[in-house]
């Protein structure tokens, strides 16, 4: 469904793309710059390189290392492949996120908006695969009144997420170096 609406925006090769991501009830969170680099079988790949700004309400860094956003043509999540530079050893960081749209709002400028429903599929160096932020999860359940379904389908996704990656199961298959070469070719 959000893919096709992407289709007809037309993004073409090194495109800004702004991803914007917001709260159940609408509030702000983290807005991150990237550059379009295309699609496969999967999604949308984002380049997000290191020394962008980023920033959400009460935070603004730029970024430390290089990653790749997927942004899958079906799904209820958004993932982010990170380079070994990462500060703190995160190789994959998967938010579970829904109501996906795109916008262009310049020639050569797209917006992604979507939903971040708090939990996260992590995978760090040190750490290893995890569920994060389920606490967060279940105190906004309540407090943004989290439709039943809405729970339900993202507890599923997540999961379906944490088998898929514990098993190297594409995308999650090595697939991103690939296309973190073609975004650090990017002028």
């Amino acid at each position: 469904m959000h893919a096709a609406t992407l289709e007809t925006l037309l993004p073409q090769l090194g495109e800004l793309i702004v991803a914007r991501n917001r709260k159940y009830n609408g509030d702000a969170h983290w807005v991150v710059p990237g550059r379009y680099l295309g699609r496969d079988n999967y999604g949308h790949w984002v380049f997000q390189g290191s020394g962008e700004f980023i920033s959400r309400p009460g935070t603004a860094l730029y970024t430390a290392s290089d990653a790749t956003l997927l942004i899958p043509h079906e799904g209820d999540w958004v993932a982010t492949f990170f380079d070994r530079t990462h500060p703190s050893g995160v190789e994959l960081y998967i938010d579970l996120a829904t109501e996906f749209s795109w916008q262009r709002i310049q020639p050569a400028a797209v917006e992604f908006h979507m939903v971040d429903m708090d939990l996260d599929v992590i995978r760090t160096a040190e750490r290893g695969l995890f569920v994060d932020d389920q606490d967060e999860f279940a105190a906004h359940r309540v407090l943004m009144d989290y439709p039943a379904e809405l729970c339900t389908r993202m507890e599923s996704t997540t999961a379906a997420l944490m088998d898929a990656v514990a098993s190297r199961q594409a995308p999650f298959d090595g697939r991103d170096a690939a296309w973190l070469t073609l975004g650090r070719s990017l002028p």
